[in-house]
């Protein structure tokens, strides 16, 4: 989207209280069992259970439109387009970018997988909907102490007012909302990005698909605040469904969203989430696909494709917090199926999730993390003849690097599956891959994000 969430993401979403004694009662009292030893069912969402806790600030401009501010936001370009169409037209545009790939290699590009259809299927398609699960909003000051929130404008650094978003999940827009009208209330000036002046910079809210467990995380320019606990109690206390409020330090020019440093100030360390039938811890800064229903077929189509055999080691490469090979695992254990799962992450915070998570679905004694550069740890694999039978990539949208790829043709795995997010650098390295040894079995376009341009695709190779 063309607004916070539009900033750049490293990759390797009120009530108002009496008194701030009340705030800290009512936060403590709803954290007791939220996470300790809770009873999984007492997670599982209820869609319409999280009341709209911010009033819109802003009224309806067009009663016909599926958004009030979908003209000046700029984020969903393609929103008042039936589904249908729209992915007739990113079927085509794929089918245009990979036409020479699938020429070479006789296979034709696979119908796209929408939200809940697939192109060519019949009957009336969806119109989806609060599929977003992780929301953000830059702030500005407005006049008289003010705390500005919403989306950046299109092309712009102009800040437009969102009451709600009918792609975010239920209640993700009204916390962000609440944050801007606590911090106010507390006289927490909102960051002046052209005078560099102020303290808090920006809100990611995100809500678990198959929990009802929310995590917030507030970017200020410095960590020391004006009435600190009480703002960090209140925001917990904005929504029922929040179990972990972080503070991220981010004092640097530019328009990256957090920095270094993260702590959490009121809560649990993680917030629960489920895909595939796999738990996963998800601390604050991890990275988190943003739509997890796509996000589970997205992750079985590669599961599918890498067609895992008794004794086969896995490698998942750039693997984050461990969702593709951990799901890719219990699915072979599941099936019987023993497997070796070894995961290379640069980001040590990525790692630690992904050892949590490990033990959290029963799996440390066949799933083992290293904390490397991916390029580093395949290039020093393939030198020592390290044997590899299937190889998983999912790497930043710059793609894969010539001397990984070089390295993984080398190593000889029976089978890579190839998840992107940016098809056009998939496109490049698959050349690559092909001109290694290998042959391009499928290539299947997934909509993560309706109403955009944005396309990610899952590539299957095998060893020729």
């Amino acid at each position: 989207m063309e607004a916070a969430e539009g900033l750049k993401e490293e990759k390797s979403s009120t009530k108002s209280k009496s008194s701030k004694a009340a705030k800290s009662k009512s936060a403590k009292a709803k954290r007791s069992g939220s996470r300790q030893g809770g009873d999984k069912a007492s997670h599982v969402r209820s869609k319409g259970s999280r009341k709209d806790s911010a009033q819109p600030t802003r009224k309806t401009v067009d009663p016909k439109s599926p958004c009030s501010i979908m003209k000046s936001c700029g984020g969903c370009t393609a929103l008042n387009r039936p589904y249908k169409k729209q992915l007739a037209a990113k079927q085509a545009a794929m089918e245009e970018l990979f036409a020479s790939l699938c020429e070479r290699e006789g296979i034709a590009v696979d119908p796209i997988r929408g939200m809940g259809v697939t192109l060519g299927d019949p009957g009336k398609y969806p119109a989806p909907r609060g599929f977003r699960h992780k929301a953000a909003t830059p702030f500005a000051p407005g006049k008289e102490g003010a705390v500005r929130c919403g989306f950046f404008e299109r092309g712009t650094h102009k800040i437009v007012a969102v009451p709600e978003c009918p792609v975010e999940a239920p209640g993700a827009r009204q916390i962000l909302n609440g944050i801007a009208r606590e911090a106010e209330r507390l006289h927490i000036p909102a960051f002046n990005e052209d005078k560099h002046l102020g303290l808090l910079r920006y809100a990611v809210v995100r809500c678990g698909w198959r929990t009802d467990q929310v995590m917030v995380t507030l970017v200020t320019a410095q960590r020391d605040l004006p009435h600190a606990q009480e703002f960090f109690e209140a925001v917990a206390a904005i929504d029922p469904h929040i179990v972990t409020v972080a503070q991220n330090i981010n004092g640097r020019p530019g328009n990256a969203i957090l920095g270094e440093e993260t702590r959490v100030v009121y809560g649990a360390e993680c917030m629960r989430d489920q895909l595939l039938g796999c738990e996963f811890d998800i601390s604050p800064t991890a990275f988190y696909q943003t739509n997890p229903q796509q996000t589970e077929l997205l992750y079985q189509l590669a599961i599918d494709g890498m067609d895992l055999q008794k004794g086969d080691i896995l490698m998942d490469a750039y693997c984050g917090s461990g969702t593709i090979g951990l799901c890719a695992a219990k699915d072979a254990q599941d099936r019987g199926v023993g497997i070796m799962l070894l995961g290379v992450e640069r980001n040590p915070a990525g790692i630690a999730d992904a050892r949590r998570n490990a033990e959290l679905n029963g799996l440390t004694r066949s799933a083992w993390f290293m904390a490397d550069d991916a390029t580093d740890y395949i290039l020093d694999a393939a030198d020592n003849n390290e044997r590899v039978d299937v190889l998983s990539i999912d790497p930043p949208r710059a793609g894969s690097t010539l001397e990984f790829l070089e390295a993984a043709c080398a190593l000889k795995p029976r089978r890579i599956t190839y998840i992107s997010c940016n098809p056009a650098t998939q496109e490049r390295d698959l050349h690559q891959l092909l001109d290694g040894g290998y042959r391009l079995l499928k290539i299947t376009p997934v909509d993560m994000f309706p109403h955009t341009d944005h396309t990610e695709t899952v590539a299957v190779l095998e060893r020729r």
